[in-house]
């Protein structure tokens, strides 16, 4: 988690080009001028008063990020740099945000549908090899996705479980729930019935391969489906019936990317006034390190909102673009990792 800092505007500091720094692998050299030009238009203009839906406390923090910058040092190597962060503009709300918006903020000429595969691809690499420790991450997957419906209440209202549904039987599934709706089931627990006793639940590494590689379009092989629950029973079942909910990019995701690129990602979340009392406090930066290793380039940076503000309804990935500023100083930070 970052450490908040006093200081002025760092008026002085002239980020420089990516170029220049090791951790650009996608950006083409043909780009730079376009690159510089939108820095320079980055520096005139934060963007923050520009993003919607932010309470005036959030701005002010993230404003921040962008005039006085994030200090970072590489924890074993003599390497150190400050960051100023810019909002790197909307993604789309289509659950392949955390792709569209890592590539933004890395510059990647990856489409987001094949950054996703080669994360899923990783990852299934890894569990089959054993660098994922099997048990810990079948219970961290279940825990997600197959909660224990008897536990829980005291931190969610509501409670989730994934199955996945094979696109190709889904007509069958049909019938099978129509025919409990003739003999006098309701729809919502006919529902709950077939899908749960026909379709696949997210429990494990392998059901999560199927899972996150789900890009919410026709080529999909499964269709996800969520059950909702509160403490008094089934609340509502999305059938997805247009097969069009795509797998939102979990902390697993956001691993895996961090170690197909060997560099750690910081997820940064600016809590409203319903998640902190303390406005000096309410910016915090969650840290992915690559799986079992110390990343070696430099890291990435992603803006987490919600509708909560208070982590409880935080949904939603957008890029904040990283300029190295001339002089690493941390004196004036606004954060120091």
């Amino acid at each position: 988690m970052g450490k908040l800092c006093e200081g002025s505007v760092l008026d002085g500091f002239q980020p420089v080009s990516p170029l220049k720094l090791p951790w650009q692998d996608g950006f083409k050299e043909k780009e730079e001028e376009s690159f510089l030009s939108d820095l320079s238009d980055l520096r005139e203009n934060s963007g923050w008063d520009a993003v919607s839906g932010l309470q005036e406390r959030q701005r002010r923090a993230l404003q921040g990020l962008s005039s006085k910058g994030v200090f970072w040092k590489h924890p074993s190597k003599p390497l150190a740099e400050l960051f100023l962060l810019f909002h790197g503009g909307d993604v789309d709300t289509d659950g392949n945000c955390l792709f569209t918006a890592s590539r933004k903020a890395m510059r990647l000429s990856d489409h987001p549908e094949d950054l996703r595969k080669r994360v899923v691809d990783r990852f299934s690499d890894d569990y089959q090899a054993g660098i994922c420790p099997r048990a810990d991450t079948d219970a961290a997957i279940k825990n997600m996705y197959q909660p224990d419906l008897e536990a829980g209440w005291g931190v969610h209202f509501v409670q989730e479980l994934k199955f996945l549904a094979l696109k190709k039987d889904r007509q069958r599934l049909d019938s099978l729930i129509e025919d409990l709706i003739r003999v006098g089931v309701s729809r919502e627990a006919a529902a709950e019935a077939v899908y749960k006793e026909r379709c696949i639940p997210v429990k494990d590494g392998e059901s999560w391969v199927k899972y996150m590689s789900i890009n919410g379009n026709s080529r999909d092989e499964y269709d996800i489906i969520s059950m909702h629950y509160t403490q008094e029973g089934l609340l509502t079942v999305d059938e997805n019936r247009d097969g069009k909910a795509a797998a939102f990019g979990d902390d697993i995701a956001i691993e895996t990317l961090a170690t197909v690129f060997d560099r750690e990602f910081y997820v940064v979340q600016a809590h409203g006034s319903d998640g902190s009392s303390d406005e000096e406090a309410c910016l915090f930066f969650l840290p992915h390190p690559p799986r079992g290793s110390q990343a070696t380039g430099l890291p990435v940076f992603l803006l987490m909102r919600g509708t909560g503000w208070c982590c409880a309804g935080a949904d939603h990935y957008e890029p904040l673009i990283a300029y190295a500023a001339a002089c690493a100083s941390q004196e004036k930070a606004a954060v120091i990792l």
